[in-house]
């Protein structure tokens, strides 16, 4: 595959393209990572260092790429954290470049805007964008659970909520255009304690798993889950099968990051983890 990322880039840590391009090219794949941002490191720890990039300097690295003519080779476009209403145009813009040079290639947004903790944490401006403009243009939409509940008019699912609140709201995302919704972070109310799940939805069914609950709070795991199942679901064009590679690797990741007490993610350390995934989880489908 090769895939355009449009994403943050950090030169300490893992969250943007600093946490999609590494796991991805350990899978075998080509990544052509344009920058929204450069900082030293992610906001996360309050203060950081380093350019928000303008927009017009985006999309000319992405113009550059469409002059080398290799746009029909694109399989995928990845985007996340979209930072400002500018750059959102300029992602959607190569989505566009991208689909008329290779009609089969796909567009994977991760609409990042919050989390039932924080609420919304970006620019205002930004959610209501990401929901009338980048999610009908998406193929592939990865929220969690309270960005679907969001996405959706749906503020219950900010909290525990039933598998039935969680599909229906899923499938108000699918009408509104992807065709492939993984919904993350999945907190459902009769859920055994202690466990985080998630849940992928198409228009052939829906598959959930299920896992352990790490104590811990990880930034860019995110970014690598998006960059993850969207390389599984293009390889093996099973959604529970991109589901089950890609919390087998995840959980991996993130447990080798518990154990070795650092904050950042340690992709480094448990590569083997991304390029073989122990599939060990039970992908359950729901109907």
């Amino acid at each position: 595959m090769r895939i355009l990322s449009l994403q943050s880039s950090v030169a300490y840590g893992h969250v943007g393209n600093s946490a999609a391009v590494f796991p991805l090219q350990r899978l075998g794949h080509e990544v052509w990572p344009v920058f929204t941002v450069h900082f030293s490191n992610h906001t996360g720890y309050g203060a950081w260092r380093g350019p928000l990039l303008d927009p017009a300097d985006v999309r000319e690295v992405v113009l550059g790429i469409e002059d080398r003519g290799v746009l029909p080779t694109c399989d995928a476009v990845l985007s996340g954290y979209q930072g400002s209403p500018a750059v959102a145009d300029v992602i959607l813009d190569a989505v566009a470049r991208v689909k008329a040079a290779n009609p089969a290639a796909t567009y994977t947004c991760d609409p990042v805007m919050g989390n039932a903790k924080s609420g919304c944490f970006v620019n205002p401006e930004i959610p209501p964008l990401i929901r009338e403009k980048v999610v009908p243009a998406a193929d592939i939409l990865t929220p969690n659970q309270f960005e679907l509940g969001f996405i959706t008019g749906h503020d219950a699912l900010g909290g525990p909520s039933s598998v039935e609140a969680i599909l229906a709201a899923a499938d108000e995302v699918r009408a509104m255009g992807p065709s492939t919704v993984l919904i993350t972070s999945v907190e459902r109310e009769d859920a055994p304690a202690d466990t985080i799940e998630m849940i992928a939805v198409t228009g052939d069914g829906a598959w959930i798993v299920q896992t352990p609950r790490l104590p811990m709070k990880a930034n860019g795991s995110g970014d690598i889950t998006a960059a993850l199942f969207t390389a599984h679901l293009h390889e093996s064009g099973s959604p529970a099968t991109a589901l089950s590679r890609t919390v087998a690797s995840v959980y991996d990741v993130l447990k080798a990051t518990l154990e070795s007490g650092e904050r950042e993610l340690r992709l480094i350390a448990a590569q083997d983890a991304i390029a073989v995934p122990d599939e060990r989880f039970e992908v359950r489908r729901l109907r």
